[in-house]
């Protein structure tokens, strides 16, 4: 049936169920081009045996990564993960080029939340780079909403890095978390930054958050006689190539939040000395997408991406099926 199928196939006759390694030639091929235009190729056929390993028995309760079978072969996959009592991150969301825009995409989708909701969620959000057309008008059109948009600061690793002079780093996870939570940044970012259970996933941070990040990796805190002034904590380091093909080790760091320009300069450095603890050559740090903090990362030289991405969500306590889909 495969490039004829307007018309003919109808979501409901499609079978959703738990993806297998058995899958995998199938989501192979309708995933290996999938940005030929971007100079960059899709993640999954890389990971998803990994990703199958992680949904075994004893997982089953945390994740959950489907597809949608058509005639014996599969043509849409999407995985879920619950973060939190209450957040389910939905990603590598996919579908044959020859089976989108008759409904298995939106109907695989809705079988992930219904999973999702079953375990507990109330929430449901995934990431979209700005750049994907596609991507972001099936989000929307399968029921996610915008929720906020960030970019990525990559300050150089420097171990002699200095602190411009008034400021001081620490750890202290209390005069972080009292700053985050009045911050423009938490506002704008709707209280989001990296998780540490899931990489390139965002949750709702907490003080717990801040406290694992200090007693575990590092936590950031810019202070003068004046206050506390920027807020920053690290995620997780791990090695990958970059586009020229050279293997490198990034320290990631899951929000940075500052008040002027020159808190910036401190925390970058903080940033900078902490990342060359680990040996890293690159590092990542989410901002808020807005015009005040990218300017200053800019004016402060800590790196900027070219581009945003996008963080959609979709509520769960909604009827998102719809009167015509109600079971």
């Amino acid at each position: 049936m495969s490039g004829d199928v307007d018309g003919r196939v109808d979501p409901a006759d499609a079978t959703y169920r738990r993806a297998t390694h058995d899958d995998y030639d199938d989501v192979e091929a309708f995933t290996q081009d999938t940005w030929s235009d971007r100079d960059g190729s899709d993640y999954i056929p890389r990971i998803y045996h990994d990703w199958i390993e992680a949904d075994d028995p004893d997982r089953h309760d945390q994740q959950y990564t489907c597809v949608a079978e058509v005639d014996g072969s599969v043509v849409s996959i999407a995985q879920t993960v619950l973060l939190s009592e209450h957040e389910a991150w939905c990603q590598g969301m996919r579908t044959d080029p020859d089976y989108r825009g008759v409904g298995i995409g939106k109907e695989l989708t809705h079988e992930m939340w219904d999973w999702a909701r079953e375990h507990g969620a109330t929430v449901a959000r995934n990431m979209v780079f700005s750049w994907n057309m596609a991507g972001l008008g099936h989000s929307r059109g399968v029921g996610f909403a915008p929720a906020t948009e960030f970019r990525w600061m990559h300050p150089d690793p420097d171990a002699d890095a200095a602190i411009p002079g008034g400021y001081r780093l620490s750890s202290d996870v209390n005069a972080a978390w009292s700053y985050w939570t009045a911050s423009d940044a938490r506002a704008h970012l709707g209280g989001l930054g990296l998780t540490d259970e899931e990489s390139w996933a965002v949750s709702e941070l907490t003080r717990e958050s801040f406290a694992a990040a200090a007693d575990d990796r590092e936590l950031l805190a810019v202070g003068s006689d004046r206050g506390t002034h920027a807020v920053s904590y690290r995620v997780r380091d791990f090695e990958r190539e970059d586009d020229d093909g050279v293997e490198q080790t990034y320290a990631e760091y899951g929000v940075a939040g500052w008040d002027s320009a020159a808190a910036l300069r401190a925390l970058v450095a903080g940033i900078a000395r902490d990342a060359a603890t680990l040996d890293a050559t690159a590092t990542r740090v989410l901002i808020p997408e807005t015009a005040r903090h990218v300017s200053d990362a800019s004016l402060v030289r800590a790196g900027i991406s070219d581009e945003p991405d996008f963080v959609m969500a979709a509520d769960l306590t909604a009827d998102y099926r719809g009167d015509a889909h109600l079971r």
